[in-house]
């Protein structure tokens, strides 16, 4: 046992590693900002999808001051870029009248305008960069505590969607990924049919015993509180969770959808939880979600599972997802100089560079982005209209996650985050397989049937084959195929 033992501590994050890097990203890339800020600021209608692993709240703080500064600085370029624009026409005035006072002035007016957004943009960058690096600092204050708070109502209602227990997913997901947010496919599987009619031997030889009832919300809820005591699986989360087609969220009632011209809730009451699990409806299943996360919550693996009960059999259906770390693009504040000549150095030369098409491309941003701010606001009062005037069914249901959305392809996974994610799936099989046979033996049902079942479920072999270098590729059996394996490309099911 290392506990006894005195060994260093290594390097290393908290599971805040990914609203961290989310966090700093939005200071140093723009595009990513605007649209974070928009998915989790702005008013809309459709749900939003899980982002596993993720502070909401301190991601869209950051988001939010990240785009307040750059619109600060591009309203004050547009003002500079307005009197360039004017000193540059009094310059040709100047020519064309022949009168040099005149032409000097304007000459220094365009020069001091050109410095002036020089500058600006030296401080904007400046301030982002600072910003960023806080916010990755090693033992510093939780990110969320770096920017200013947003609107109370705001912030609740992420708080809320941090502990979703319903998700109302697109109706184009269901042919993909109905599970939104849980990242990419790794396995999916109905296991083998387990013979449940059958009641086990009294331990005293002199029968059989009684047979204790039970249905399918006892065993989940069996299986949801017995996860965590299962011997390597620390840390786990388990939690129910409605998944609910995007176009019958107006159908599962007041509950969900307490406004049909406002986005559903992402709370609901526990009953109709269970209700989906029991009785589940047309679009409306209830699974039960296992989320184990890697180190530092670089790697998340999702298994969702839903038992089927009919008897004199019971069945596991099992989908097995992984959210890969993010992508290098969210780890630019790595390559940040923190000496001061360096920092200053990046800092003179990349404002020097980019200070110049930003002050001319100043007009056409600004543009842009009315246009695009009215689309938006169009778009959404368009689909109010006609939810409200031809009351016709309207689909709810988000499209992915800011967690997913920003992970890299499962394809291109690294080397420990694959292992770690293999490593998790086995485990959390196992635990599924365990739980359910300390159930069935805790109700005096006969477990031969699934002891042949559990031998044909954990019958996958997960081996590395082929060079350890490069991308992974999951093939059958839950083989991992890397680059050498002769793996077909993009074949991510396991089993």
């Amino acid at each position: 046992m290392t506990a006894d033992r005195e060994l260093p501590t290594l390097f290393q994050y908290g599971e805040e590693w990914t609203s961290r890097w989310l966090s700093a990203s939005a200071h140093l890339d723009e595009e990513f900002a605007r649209a974070t800020a928009v998915e989790l600021t702005e008013d809309r209608i459709k749900a939003l999808g899980p982002s596993l692993g993720v502070d909401l709240v301190a991601v869209a703080r950051h988001t939010r001051l990240a785009v307040r500064r750059t619109n600060l600085r591009d309203g004050l370029l547009a003002v500079l870029f307005a009197a360039g624009a004017g000193c540059l026409a009094l310059m040709v005035h100047g020519v064309q009248a022949g009168r040099p006072e005149v032409l000097g002035r304007s000459l220094l007016g365009l020069v001091g305008a050109f410095a002036a957004s020089w500058g600006l943009v030296l401080v904007a960058e400046h301030r982002a960069r600072v910003l960023a690096l806080k916010v990755i600092a090693q033992g510093g204050p939780p990110p969320e505590e770096l920017a200013p708070p947003l609107d109370p109502g705001l912030e609740e209602r992420l708080r809320e969607q941090e502990r979703a227990n319903v998700a109302p997913y697109h109706e184009d997901a269901e042919r993909t990924n109905p599970f939104v947010g849980s990242g990419e496919r790794f396995q999916e599987q109905v296991w083998h049919p387990i013979d449940i009619s059958t009641p086990a031997d009294a331990p005293d030889g002199g029968g059989k015993l009684s047979i204790i009832p039970f249905d399918v919300l006892d065993l989940h809820a069996f299986v949801e509180r017995e996860m965590g005591n299962i011997a390597g699986l620390e840390g786990l989360r388990a939690a129910h969770r409605l998944y609910v087609r995007g176009p019958m969220t107006l159908h599962a009632g007041k509950d969900l959808l307490p406004d049909r011209l406002r986005p559903p809730r992402a709370v609901i009451p526990e009953d109709m939880v269970q209700a989906g699990l029991a009785r589940p409806g047309l679009g409306m299943r209830t699974y039960l979600c296992l989320e184990r996360v890697g180190d530092s919550g670089r790697v998340i693996v999702c298994m969702h599972l839903r038992a089927r009960l009919q008897h004199p059999s019971l069945t596991w259906e099992v989908a097995g997802y992984v959210v890969p770390p993010l992508r290098d693009t969210f780890m630019r504040v790595r390559t940040l100089r923190l000496d001061p000549f360096g920092h200053w150095w990046t800092l003179f030369t990349s404002t020097t560079g980019a200070f110049l098409p930003l002050l001319c491309k100043v007009p056409a941003r600004l543009l842009r982005r009315l246009r695009d701010n009215f689309l938006r606001r169009w778009d959404l009062w368009y689909a109010r209209w006609v939810i409200g005037k031809r009351h016709v069914e309207y689909d709810y249901g988000a499209t992915g996650s800011i967690r997913a959305e920003a992970a890299v392809e499962l394809e291109h996974i690294e080397f420990s985050d694959s292992t770690d994610a293999l490593d998790f799936l086995q485990r959390l099989e196992r635990g599924v397989l365990t739980a359910t046979g300390q159930f069935l033996e805790a109700h005096h049902v006969d477990t031969r049937s699934f002891e042949q079942a559990q031998q044909a479920i954990t019958h996958n072999n997960y081996n590395f084959h082929g060079s350890i270098n490069g991308p992974g590729i999951y093939g059958d059996r839950g083989t991992l195929h890397l680059p050498g394996g002769g793996a077909p490309p993009g074949r991510l099911l396991g089993g």
